[in-house]
Protein backbone atom coordinates (compact mmCIF):
# COMPACT_ATOMS: atom_id res chain seq x y z
CA UNK A 1 0.00 0.00 0.00
CA UNK A 2 1.64 3.13 -0.42
CA UNK A 3 1.83 6.33 1.37
CA UNK A 4 -0.73 8.36 -0.70
CA UNK A 5 -3.26 5.24 -0.27
CA UNK A 6 -3.12 5.59 3.42
CA UNK A 7 -6.37 7.36 5.18
CA UNK A 8 -4.86 9.91 7.65
CA UNK A 9 -5.65 9.47 11.59
CA UNK A 10 -7.41 12.16 13.18
CA UNK A 11 -5.86 12.91 16.54
CA UNK A 12 -8.24 14.91 18.95
CA UNK A 13 -6.04 16.64 21.82
CA UNK A 14 -2.65 17.41 21.68
CA UNK A 15 -1.14 17.04 24.75
CA UNK A 16 1.58 14.49 25.98
CA UNK A 17 -0.72 11.72 24.57
CA UNK A 18 -2.13 13.04 21.29
CA UNK A 19 1.28 14.50 20.54
CA UNK A 20 3.25 11.11 21.10
CA UNK A 21 0.84 9.37 18.92
CA UNK A 22 0.82 12.16 16.03
CA UNK A 23 4.89 11.74 16.52
CA UNK A 24 4.27 7.56 16.38
CA UNK A 25 2.05 7.39 13.40
CA UNK A 26 4.08 10.06 11.32
CA UNK A 27 7.22 8.21 11.48
CA UNK A 28 5.57 4.81 10.48
CA UNK A 29 4.24 6.93 7.31
CA UNK A 30 0.78 7.44 8.26
CA UNK A 31 -0.56 10.91 7.70
CA UNK A 32 -2.01 12.84 11.01
CA UNK A 33 -4.31 15.84 11.45
CA UNK A 34 -3.75 17.28 15.38
CA UNK A 35 -7.41 18.70 16.75
CA UNK A 36 -6.05 21.03 19.25
CA UNK A 37 -8.77 23.62 20.78
CA UNK A 38 -6.15 25.81 22.62
CA UNK A 39 -5.09 28.65 20.87
CA UNK A 40 -9.21 29.44 19.61
CA UNK A 41 -10.57 28.34 23.13
CA UNK A 42 -8.79 28.08 26.89
CA UNK A 43 -8.84 26.00 29.44
CA UNK A 44 -8.87 26.17 33.11
CA UNK A 45 -5.25 24.94 33.58
CA UNK A 46 -3.32 25.43 30.43
CA UNK A 47 -1.66 28.79 29.90
CA UNK A 48 -0.15 28.36 26.43
CA UNK A 49 -1.46 27.02 23.05
CA UNK A 50 1.44 24.50 22.79
CA UNK A 51 1.67 20.91 22.43
CA UNK A 52 2.78 18.45 25.25
CA UNK A 53 2.21 21.41 27.69
CA UNK A 54 2.38 20.43 31.29
CA UNK A 55 -0.03 21.72 33.69
CA UNK A 56 1.06 20.53 37.47
CA UNK A 57 4.22 19.61 38.09
CA UNK A 58 7.92 19.52 35.96
CA UNK A 59 8.81 16.28 37.08
CA UNK A 60 8.54 13.04 35.25
CA UNK A 61 9.87 11.02 38.23
CA UNK A 62 12.35 8.74 38.92
CA UNK A 63 14.23 8.31 35.67
CA UNK A 64 16.11 4.97 37.66
CA UNK A 65 15.22 1.99 35.49
CA UNK A 66 17.05 -0.78 37.12
CA UNK A 67 14.99 -0.46 40.64
CA UNK A 68 11.64 2.31 39.82
CA UNK A 69 8.69 1.20 37.70
CA UNK A 70 8.41 4.54 35.86
CA UNK A 71 12.16 4.81 35.03
CA UNK A 72 11.39 1.43 33.23
CA UNK A 73 8.76 2.87 31.66
CA UNK A 74 10.83 5.61 30.54
CA UNK A 75 13.48 3.37 29.18
CA UNK A 76 10.92 1.16 27.11
CA UNK A 77 9.65 4.40 25.85
CA UNK A 78 13.09 5.74 24.67
CA UNK A 79 13.40 2.53 22.79
CA UNK A 80 10.31 2.98 21.13
CA UNK A 81 11.53 6.54 19.74
CA UNK A 82 9.38 8.30 21.92
CA UNK A 83 9.09 12.09 20.84
CA UNK A 84 8.20 12.72 24.62
CA UNK A 85 11.04 11.63 25.74
CA UNK A 86 13.49 12.51 23.46
CA UNK A 87 12.30 16.24 24.49
CA UNK A 88 12.21 15.93 27.94
CA UNK A 89 16.33 14.44 27.93
CA UNK A 90 17.14 17.45 25.84
CA UNK A 91 15.43 19.97 28.05
CA UNK A 92 15.79 18.13 31.72
CA UNK A 93 16.67 20.19 34.38
CA UNK A 94 18.63 19.32 38.31
CA UNK A 95 16.36 16.85 40.03
CA UNK A 96 17.96 14.94 41.80
CA UNK A 97 17.14 11.32 41.14
CA UNK A 98 14.43 12.46 39.12
CA UNK A 99 13.96 13.60 35.22
CA UNK A 100 12.35 16.83 35.57
CA UNK A 101 11.99 19.38 32.54
CA UNK A 102 12.00 22.77 31.84
CA UNK A 103 8.07 23.30 30.94
CA UNK A 104 8.68 26.44 28.46
CA UNK A 105 11.30 24.72 26.42
CA UNK A 106 9.96 20.83 26.29
CA UNK A 107 6.94 21.94 24.97
CA UNK A 108 8.32 24.31 22.42
CA UNK A 109 10.26 21.82 21.23
CA UNK A 110 7.63 18.68 21.02
CA UNK A 111 5.50 21.77 18.79
CA UNK A 112 8.67 22.15 16.77
CA UNK A 113 9.25 18.68 16.15
CA UNK A 114 5.24 17.93 15.36
CA UNK A 115 4.69 21.15 12.81
CA UNK A 116 7.82 20.51 11.24
CA UNK A 117 6.90 17.13 10.26
CA UNK A 118 5.91 16.67 6.46
CA UNK A 119 3.19 14.15 7.85
CA UNK A 120 1.53 16.19 10.36
CA UNK A 121 -1.35 18.76 9.89
CA UNK A 122 -2.36 20.78 13.01
CA UNK A 123 -5.74 22.39 12.81
CA UNK A 124 -6.83 24.56 15.91
CA UNK A 125 -10.51 23.75 16.57
CA UNK A 126 -12.52 22.47 18.82
CA UNK A 127 -14.06 19.05 18.63
CA UNK A 128 -17.17 18.41 19.77
CA UNK A 129 -19.16 16.01 17.73
CA UNK A 130 -17.85 12.53 15.67
CA UNK A 131 -21.57 12.06 14.37
CA UNK A 132 -20.80 14.33 11.86
CA UNK A 133 -17.20 13.50 10.55
CA UNK A 134 -16.48 10.54 8.37
CA UNK A 135 -12.92 9.93 10.15
CA UNK A 136 -12.36 6.43 10.21
CA UNK A 137 -9.68 6.14 12.29
CA UNK A 138 -9.50 8.30 15.34
CA UNK A 139 -7.33 8.54 18.64
CA UNK A 140 -9.16 10.73 21.47
CA UNK A 141 -6.57 11.98 23.87
CA UNK A 142 -8.16 14.69 25.40
CA UNK A 143 -6.65 14.42 28.66
CA UNK A 144 -7.86 15.21 32.04
CA UNK A 145 -9.62 18.44 30.52
CA UNK A 146 -12.05 17.10 28.10
CA UNK A 147 -14.74 19.78 27.57
CA UNK A 148 -18.09 19.42 28.46
CA UNK A 149 -19.64 18.82 24.61
CA UNK A 150 -17.31 16.22 23.81
CA UNK A 151 -17.33 14.73 27.40
CA UNK A 152 -21.55 13.81 26.42
CA UNK A 153 -19.87 12.22 23.12
CA UNK A 154 -18.00 10.10 24.80
CA UNK A 155 -20.52 9.35 27.08
CA UNK A 156 -22.61 8.28 24.61
CA UNK A 157 -20.23 6.38 22.48
CA UNK A 158 -18.54 4.63 25.50
CA UNK A 159 -22.46 3.49 26.70
CA UNK A 160 -20.90 3.94 30.26
CA UNK A 161 -20.82 7.23 32.80
CA UNK A 162 -17.46 8.49 32.82
CA UNK A 163 -15.90 9.44 36.35
CA UNK A 164 -14.42 12.87 37.13
CA UNK A 165 -12.42 13.92 40.10
CA UNK A 166 -10.31 16.50 40.98
CA UNK A 167 -6.45 17.43 39.87
CA UNK A 168 -4.24 20.09 41.75
CA UNK A 169 -1.34 22.58 40.76
CA UNK A 170 1.75 23.38 43.10
CA UNK A 171 2.52 26.87 42.95
CA UNK A 172 5.68 28.20 41.81
CA UNK A 173 8.39 30.82 43.09
CA UNK A 174 11.19 33.19 41.94
CA UNK A 175 14.56 31.54 43.02
CA UNK A 176 15.90 34.89 43.72
CA UNK A 177 12.72 35.60 46.26
CA UNK A 178 13.90 32.58 48.64
CA UNK A 179 16.30 32.98 51.43
CA UNK A 180 19.28 30.95 51.07
CA UNK A 181 20.50 31.95 54.49
CA UNK A 182 17.78 29.91 55.44
CA UNK A 183 17.47 27.11 52.68
CA UNK A 184 19.87 25.34 51.24
CA UNK A 185 20.60 22.82 48.39
CA UNK A 186 20.32 18.98 48.27
CA UNK A 187 18.84 16.24 47.06
CA UNK A 188 17.42 13.49 49.10
CA UNK A 189 20.11 10.93 50.38
CA UNK A 190 22.14 12.80 48.08
CA UNK A 191 20.97 10.93 44.95
CA UNK A 192 22.19 11.93 41.91
CA UNK A 193 19.67 12.33 38.70
CA UNK A 194 20.49 12.08 35.18
CA UNK A 195 22.15 15.33 35.16
CA UNK A 196 24.73 13.85 37.78
CA UNK A 197 23.29 16.99 39.73
CA UNK A 198 23.00 15.61 43.61
CA UNK A 199 21.76 19.21 45.01
CA UNK A 200 18.98 19.67 42.63
CA UNK A 201 15.96 20.52 45.47
CA UNK A 202 16.00 23.68 47.66
CA UNK A 203 15.29 22.31 51.08
CA UNK A 204 13.45 24.78 53.69
CA UNK A 205 13.62 23.28 57.20
CA UNK A 206 10.24 23.74 60.11
CA UNK A 207 10.58 23.19 63.44
CA UNK A 208 7.53 22.14 65.28
CA UNK A 209 6.53 24.75 66.26
CA UNK A 210 6.43 26.43 62.95
CA UNK A 211 5.00 23.15 61.44
CA UNK A 212 2.03 23.58 63.50
CA UNK A 213 1.69 27.14 62.85
CA UNK A 214 1.55 26.16 59.14
CA UNK A 215 -0.84 23.73 58.73
CA UNK A 216 -3.35 25.35 61.08
CA UNK A 217 -3.11 28.11 58.44
CA UNK A 218 -3.80 25.46 55.98
CA UNK A 219 -6.96 23.84 57.95
CA UNK A 220 -8.65 27.83 58.52
CA UNK A 221 -7.41 29.09 55.17
CA UNK A 222 -9.93 30.04 52.80
CA UNK A 223 -10.76 27.75 49.86
CA UNK A 224 -11.76 27.41 46.41
CA UNK A 225 -14.97 27.07 45.43
CA UNK A 226 -16.39 24.43 43.59
CA UNK A 227 -19.42 25.55 42.18
CA UNK A 228 -21.04 22.54 39.97
CA UNK A 229 -18.15 19.63 40.92
CA UNK A 230 -18.95 19.84 44.61
CA UNK A 231 -19.78 15.85 44.21
CA UNK A 232 -16.56 15.13 42.49
CA UNK A 233 -13.63 13.13 44.61
CA UNK A 234 -10.03 13.78 44.94
CA UNK A 235 -7.86 11.22 43.14
CA UNK A 236 -5.29 9.76 45.82
CA UNK A 237 -2.26 10.92 43.58
CA UNK A 238 -2.95 14.09 43.47
CA UNK A 239 -3.92 15.53 46.95
CA UNK A 240 -3.81 19.11 47.72
CA UNK A 241 -1.63 19.42 50.42
CA UNK A 242 -4.69 21.08 52.79
CA UNK A 243 -7.14 17.60 52.43
CA UNK A 244 -3.78 16.10 53.19
CA UNK A 245 -3.31 17.66 56.57
CA UNK A 246 -7.24 17.18 57.17
CA UNK A 247 -6.24 13.68 57.60
CA UNK A 248 -4.16 14.28 60.29
CA UNK A 249 -1.85 16.66 62.08
CA UNK A 250 1.53 13.82 60.86
CA UNK A 251 0.33 13.36 57.67
CA UNK A 252 2.51 15.76 55.78
CA UNK A 253 5.73 14.87 57.79
CA UNK A 254 5.28 11.15 56.29
CA UNK A 255 4.00 13.00 52.72
CA UNK A 256 5.78 15.75 50.93
CA UNK A 257 7.06 17.24 54.12
CA UNK A 258 9.30 14.47 55.67
CA UNK A 259 12.41 14.79 56.84
CA UNK A 260 14.71 12.59 56.24
CA UNK A 261 17.64 12.03 54.38
CA UNK A 262 18.50 15.94 54.22
CA UNK A 263 20.71 17.49 56.48
CA UNK A 264 20.50 21.44 57.75
CA UNK A 265 24.04 22.80 56.93
CA UNK A 266 23.34 25.74 59.36
CA UNK A 267 22.10 23.57 62.14
CA UNK A 268 23.76 20.08 60.96
CA UNK A 269 22.94 18.78 64.62
CA UNK A 270 19.76 19.73 64.78
CA UNK A 271 17.08 17.62 62.48
CA UNK A 272 14.45 19.56 61.40
CA UNK A 273 10.73 18.67 62.62
CA UNK A 274 9.37 19.05 58.88
CA UNK A 275 11.28 19.99 55.83
CA UNK A 276 9.39 21.69 52.07
CA UNK A 277 11.40 20.97 49.16
CA UNK A 278 11.17 23.04 46.23
CA UNK A 279 12.10 21.41 42.76
CA UNK A 280 13.78 23.96 39.57
CA UNK A 281 11.39 24.17 37.11
CA UNK A 282 12.99 25.85 34.25
CA UNK A 283 16.37 25.47 32.38
CA UNK A 284 17.38 29.28 33.48
CA UNK A 285 16.78 28.03 37.21
CA UNK A 286 14.98 30.76 37.72
CA UNK A 287 12.06 29.25 39.06
CA UNK A 288 10.96 26.25 41.76
CA UNK A 289 7.92 24.68 42.31
CA UNK A 290 6.69 23.79 45.59
CA UNK A 291 7.07 19.66 45.73
CA UNK A 292 3.93 17.93 46.69
CA UNK A 293 1.97 21.35 47.43
CA UNK A 294 -0.39 20.84 44.99
CA UNK A 295 -3.50 22.98 46.62
CA UNK A 296 -7.03 24.23 46.62
CA UNK A 297 -6.55 27.04 48.77
CA UNK A 298 -7.79 30.79 47.51
CA UNK A 299 -5.15 32.68 45.53
CA UNK A 300 -5.68 35.67 48.01
CA UNK A 301 -4.39 33.25 50.83
CA UNK A 302 -2.07 31.09 49.55
CA UNK A 303 1.16 33.78 48.73
CA UNK A 304 0.07 34.34 52.87
CA UNK A 305 0.24 31.25 54.03
CA UNK A 306 3.86 29.65 52.05
CA UNK A 307 5.38 32.75 53.09
CA UNK A 308 5.16 30.97 56.27
CA UNK A 309 7.25 28.41 56.19
CA UNK A 310 11.18 29.89 56.56
CA UNK A 311 12.72 30.75 53.59
CA UNK A 312 9.99 31.74 51.48
CA UNK A 313 8.87 34.51 53.67
CA UNK A 314 9.65 37.02 51.09
CA UNK A 315 8.89 34.58 48.19
CA UNK A 316 7.40 35.95 44.86
CA UNK A 317 4.80 33.57 43.22
CA UNK A 318 5.35 33.08 39.53
CA UNK A 319 1.67 31.29 39.54
CA UNK A 320 -0.61 30.07 42.46
CA UNK A 321 -1.60 26.66 42.40
CA UNK A 322 -5.25 25.65 41.30
CA UNK A 323 -7.48 22.77 40.97
CA UNK A 324 -9.02 21.49 37.87
CA UNK A 325 -11.38 18.72 37.00
CA UNK A 326 -10.07 15.20 35.24
CA UNK A 327 -12.06 12.50 33.76
CA UNK A 328 -11.63 8.61 32.71
CA UNK A 329 -13.40 6.13 31.38
CA UNK A 330 -14.28 2.79 32.44
CA UNK A 331 -11.89 1.52 30.38
CA UNK A 332 -11.89 -2.39 31.47
CA UNK A 333 -15.35 -2.59 30.04
CA UNK A 334 -14.97 -0.64 26.98
CA UNK A 335 -11.69 -0.54 25.56
CA UNK A 336 -9.78 -3.35 23.50
CA UNK A 337 -6.03 -4.39 24.30
CA UNK A 338 -5.55 -2.17 21.17
CA UNK A 339 -6.62 0.82 22.88
CA UNK A 340 -10.14 0.53 20.64
CA UNK A 341 -13.68 1.36 21.46
CA UNK A 342 -15.24 -2.31 21.39
CA UNK A 343 -18.42 -0.99 20.41
CA UNK A 344 -17.52 0.85 16.89
CA UNK A 345 -15.45 -2.28 15.47
CA UNK A 346 -16.87 -3.10 12.20
CA UNK A 347 -18.01 1.06 11.83
CA UNK A 348 -15.02 3.02 12.25
CA UNK A 349 -12.35 2.94 14.67
CA UNK A 350 -12.12 5.19 17.78
CA UNK A 351 -9.38 4.83 20.35
CA UNK A 352 -8.34 6.00 23.44
CA UNK A 353 -5.26 7.20 24.90
CA UNK A 354 -3.77 9.65 27.85
CA UNK A 355 -5.35 10.15 31.46
CA UNK A 356 -8.61 9.57 29.94
CA UNK A 357 -8.21 5.82 29.91
CA UNK A 358 -7.51 6.03 33.21
CA UNK A 359 -3.68 5.71 33.37
CA UNK A 360 -1.99 8.47 36.34
CA UNK A 361 0.94 10.80 35.26
CA UNK A 362 3.22 12.22 32.74
CA UNK A 363 4.42 9.72 31.33
CA UNK A 364 1.95 6.96 31.62
CA UNK A 365 -0.10 9.25 29.97
CA UNK A 366 2.45 9.87 27.14
CA UNK A 367 3.20 5.82 27.07
CA UNK A 368 -0.41 5.20 25.81
CA UNK A 369 0.14 7.84 22.83
CA UNK A 370 2.62 5.92 21.92
CA UNK A 371 1.01 2.34 22.18
CA UNK A 372 -2.35 3.97 20.60
CA UNK A 373 -0.30 5.52 17.49
CA UNK A 374 1.15 2.80 17.19
CA UNK A 375 -1.74 0.38 16.80
CA UNK A 376 -3.83 2.76 14.77
CA UNK A 377 -0.64 3.01 12.38
CA UNK A 378 -0.67 -0.96 11.98
CA UNK A 379 -4.68 -0.14 11.22
CA UNK A 380 -4.34 2.53 8.61
CA UNK A 381 -2.02 0.02 6.53
CA UNK A 382 -4.70 -2.56 7.38
CA UNK A 383 -2.29 -4.79 9.56
CA UNK A 384 -3.03 -5.49 13.29
CA UNK A 385 0.11 -5.70 16.22
CA UNK A 386 0.04 -7.34 19.36
CA UNK A 387 0.13 -5.51 22.38
CA UNK A 388 3.48 -5.79 23.94
CA UNK A 389 3.78 -8.36 26.44
CA UNK A 390 2.25 -8.06 29.95
CA UNK A 391 5.96 -8.48 31.34
CA UNK A 392 6.90 -5.09 29.71
CA UNK A 393 5.80 -1.64 31.45
CA UNK A 394 4.15 -0.47 28.67
CA UNK A 395 2.33 -3.82 28.60
CA UNK A 396 0.92 -3.66 32.29
CA UNK A 397 0.00 -0.65 31.35
CA UNK A 398 -2.35 -2.28 28.96
CA UNK A 399 -3.19 -4.90 30.93
CA UNK A 400 -4.48 -2.60 33.80
CA UNK A 401 -6.84 -0.36 32.26
CA UNK A 402 -8.19 -3.20 29.95
CA UNK A 403 -8.60 -5.70 32.56
CA UNK A 404 -6.63 -5.64 35.82
CA UNK A 405 -9.28 -4.01 37.95
CA UNK A 406 -11.12 -6.62 40.11
CA UNK A 407 -14.22 -7.42 37.96
CA UNK A 408 -16.54 -8.62 41.03
CA UNK A 409 -16.09 -5.46 42.84
CA UNK A 410 -17.84 -2.13 41.98
CA UNK A 411 -16.31 1.01 40.72
CA UNK A 412 -12.79 -0.56 41.28
CA UNK A 413 -11.34 0.90 38.45
CA UNK A 414 -9.26 3.58 39.34
CA UNK A 415 -6.59 5.58 37.67
CA UNK A 416 -2.88 4.23 38.19
CA UNK A 417 0.53 4.84 37.99
CA UNK A 418 2.81 2.45 36.79
CA UNK A 419 4.27 -0.03 39.75
CA UNK A 420 6.08 -3.39 39.55
CA UNK A 421 2.69 -5.02 41.31
CA UNK A 422 1.05 -4.21 37.38
CA UNK A 423 3.98 -6.68 36.18
CA UNK A 424 3.71 -10.83 36.61
CA UNK A 425 6.10 -11.09 39.41
CA UNK A 426 9.43 -13.22 39.78
CA UNK A 427 10.72 -14.61 42.49
CA UNK A 428 13.41 -12.79 44.75
CA UNK A 429 16.59 -14.42 43.10
CA UNK A 430 18.78 -15.59 46.31
CA UNK A 431 22.42 -15.01 44.37
CA UNK A 432 23.94 -12.42 42.40
CA UNK A 433 24.78 -12.61 38.53
CA UNK A 434 28.29 -13.28 40.20
CA UNK A 435 26.97 -16.29 42.23
CA UNK A 436 26.98 -14.32 45.98
CA UNK A 437 24.24 -14.61 47.98
CA UNK A 438 21.85 -11.53 48.39
CA UNK A 439 21.24 -10.63 52.12
CA UNK A 440 17.58 -10.82 52.47
CA UNK A 441 17.28 -7.40 53.09
CA UNK A 442 18.37 -6.77 49.52
CA UNK A 443 15.96 -9.15 47.61
CA UNK A 444 13.59 -7.15 46.87
CA UNK A 445 15.33 -4.26 45.13
CA UNK A 446 17.61 -7.50 43.48
CA UNK A 447 13.89 -8.47 42.02
CA UNK A 448 13.00 -5.27 40.93
CA UNK A 449 16.24 -5.18 38.56
CA UNK A 450 15.79 -8.57 37.67
CA UNK A 451 11.81 -7.69 36.18
CA UNK A 452 13.27 -4.38 34.84
CA UNK A 453 15.62 -6.65 32.82
CA UNK A 454 13.33 -9.00 32.04
CA UNK A 455 11.02 -6.28 30.53
CA UNK A 456 13.63 -4.17 28.50
CA UNK A 457 14.77 -7.90 26.60
CA UNK A 458 10.65 -8.69 25.87
CA UNK A 459 10.34 -4.54 24.78
CA UNK A 460 12.98 -5.03 22.52
CA UNK A 461 11.54 -8.23 21.46
CA UNK A 462 8.47 -6.70 20.82
CA UNK A 463 9.10 -3.92 19.13
CA UNK A 464 10.69 -5.73 16.21
CA UNK A 465 7.32 -7.57 15.88
CA UNK A 466 6.00 -7.05 12.19
CA UNK A 467 2.51 -6.15 12.39
CA UNK A 468 0.07 -8.88 10.57
CA UNK A 469 -2.39 -8.12 7.30
CA UNK A 470 -5.83 -7.97 9.18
Amino acid sequence: MTRMTVQPVHIIGGGLAGSEAAWQLAQAGVPVIIHEMRGVKPTDAHQTDGLAELVCSNSFRSDDWEYNAVGLLHAEMRRGNSLIMACADTHQVPAGGALAVDREGFSQAVTAALTAHPLVTLLREEVTSLKDKGWKNVICATGPLTSESLSEVILELTGEGHLSFFDAIAPIVHAESIDMSIAWRQSRYDKEGPGGDAAAYINCPMTKDQYEAFVDALLTGPKADFKEWEHVPYFDGCLPIEVMAERGRETLRYGPMKPVGLTDPNNPTVKPHAIVQLRQDNALGTLYNLVGFQTKLKHGAQAEVFRMIPGLQNAQFARLGGLHRNTFIQSPKVLGTDLRLKRLIGERSLRFAGQITGVEGYVESAAMGLLAGRFAAAEARGETLPPPPPTTALGALIGHITGGHLADEKASFQPMNINYGLLPPMEAPKFDEDGKKIPVKDRTRAKKRQMSVRALRDIETWLKTEAVPA
